[in-house]
C-alpha cells in the first residue's frame, strides 16, 4: 500500500504533475493540532512540493458525530477538499485521531463502542476516498487538569488501546477490517505523556499552560508540541518519509 502511493491527477490517475493528498479526520483537539501542524510542515524543505495538506478535523466532531455517512462531518471535508484545489480522488493518506465525547463505562465498554465507531469512519474514509491507502492512528494527548467529563483521564490515556487492537485485529485478518473496505493501519505518533512528569523517551511532558482552561484542548505550545511530534514523524518514520519527503 504505501509503495502505491504516488502523485495522481484530478481523477485519481498516476501523473507526474498530480498530487498526494494528507488529510485529518477527527475533533477539534485534532484540528488545532493538524492547523498548527499543517503550517510548519508547509514551510519545512523536507515536505514534497506534490504533497497537500488539508485539515478536514472539526471542531465537537468526534468520532461518533463521523459515523452518519451522509453527516455534516463528512460534507465540511469534502468542502474543504474542494477549497484546497484537490479532489477526493487525490487523497491517498490520513491522520485519524480516535476519541469520543463523554466517554463512560468500564474500559472494555468504552473502548468497544470507540473501536465500533471508528471501525465505521474507516469505511466511510474508504469509501469517500477511493485511492486512500493509508490510515495514521492517533489517541489523546493527556487530560488529567480536564475540567468536566468531556474526556478526562483515564480516558485520555485509554484510547491509545483501542488504536492497538484496531491495527491487531486487521493484522489477525478481520473481516471488519478488510483491504477491500479499510486501508491499511498503522500508527501514527503516540502523543500521550503523564503531565509533568513526562516520558522516558523524548522528555516529552505536558505543562498546566499547554491546555486552555478545560484542561482538555491544547493552547498555542500544546499545539506546538503536537505539531512538531506529527512532522518529525512524517518526516523520518520510514514507513511515512517515503510520501511525506522530497525525493532526492
Amino acid at each position: 500500500a504505501l509503495a502505491a502511493i504516488k502523485p495522481l491527477d484530478g481523477t485519481g490517475k498516476p501523473s507526474d504533475m498530480g498530487k498526494i493528498v494528507l488529510v485529518s479526520i477527527s475533533m477539534s483537539n485534532a484540528t488545532q493540532e493538524f492547523s498548527f501542524f499543517k503550517r510548519i510542515a508547509d514551510s519545512d524543505a523536507r515536505k514534497s512540493g506534490k504533497l497537500t495538506i488539508v485539515d478536514c478535523a472539526q471542531g465537537g466532531q468526534a468520532m461518533a458525530e463521523w459515523v452518519p455517512a451522509d453527516g455534516g462531518p463528512w460534507r465540511e471535508a469534502l468542502s474543504r477538499i474542494e477549497r484546497a484545489g484537490v479532489t477526493p480522488e487525490q487523497v491517498q493518506v490520513a491522520w485519524v485521531k480516535i476519541a469520543n465525547k463523554g466517554p463512560a463505562g468500564s474500559i472494555q465498554e468504552h473502548l468497544e463502542k470507540l473501536e465500533a465507531d471508528t471501525t465505521t469512519v474507516l469505511h466511510h474514509a474508504k469509501s469517500k476516498f477511493p485511492n486512500l491507502k493509508v490510515v495514521y492512528l492517533g489517541s489523546r494527548i493527556w487530560a488529567g487538569n480536564a475540567i468536566g467529563g468531556l474526556n478526562p483521564e483515564p480516558y485520555a490515556y485509554e484510547g491509545a488501546f483501542a488504536v492497538r487492537h484496531l491495527i491487531q485485529k486487521q493484522i489477525k485478518g478481520d473481516d471488519s477490517l478488510g483491504a477491500d473496505e479499510t486501508p491499511l493501519l498503522l500508527w501514527g505518533p503516540y502523543l500521550w505523556a503523564e503531565g509533568e512528569k513526562g516520558r522516558g523517551i523524548d522528555g516529552l511532558k505536558y505543562q498546566k499552560e499547554d491546555f486552555t482552561a478545560d484542561g482538555v484542548h491544547p493552547s498555542e505550545s500544546g499545539r506546538e508540541k503536537v505539531a512538531k511530534l506529527l512532522l518529525e514523524f512524517f518526516a523520518t518514520d520510514p514507513l511515512a518519509k517515503g510520501w511525506f519527503r522530497v525525493m532526492k
